[in-house]
């Protein structure tokens, strides 16, 4: 029998949850009058974890990730791990947006959760990449 228990602390974005919200964000877009005829749109890219939203104006571009956080918030996704850019133009008088996903625990943020791990209990917490592994001899610390 192994004398350590163990878990790990993961964060992970479920990208089906992303692709749900923002098919309901769009069908929302398409049926409001106040984005009629300004060829909005949200792409998901799920390989470098990005949103793209597109649209007319700068204006209507922060309306359409109000709308898609709205939308993703609702579905119980933090906001927190996503993080929108600036607002750049594109050709075409159109505007364009991208929102980064993050996936994974940050280096910075990793060690700042095992310092506060380490105050409290008898606890040992080694970052492995994206994630965290809490271990203790005793179960009942964990």
């Amino acid at each position: 029998m192994a004398s350590d228990s163990s878990f790990d602390v993961v964060s992970k974005v479920n990208m089906q949850f992303v692709s749900e919200g923002i098919d309901t964000a769009m069908k929302e877009i398409n049926n409001r009058f106040d984005f009629k005829d300004s060829n909005s749109s949200v792409t998901l890219d799920v390989k470098t974890s990005e949103l793209t939203l597109a649209s007319k104006d700068e204006f209507k571009v922060n309306a359409v990730w109000d709308i898609v956080a709205q939308r993703l918030a609702k579905r119980g996704l933090p906001l927190k791990n996503f993080e929108p850019q600036k607002v750049e133009t594109a050709l075409g008088a159109t505007a364009r947006m991208k929102v980064k996903i993050t996936q994974g625990i940050p280096g910075d943020k990793a060690k700042e959760i095992t310092g506060h791990l380490k105050k409290g209990v008898k606890v040992q917490a080694t970052i492995q990449g994206q994630q965290l592994r809490v271990s203790s001899k005793s179960k009942d610390a964990l």
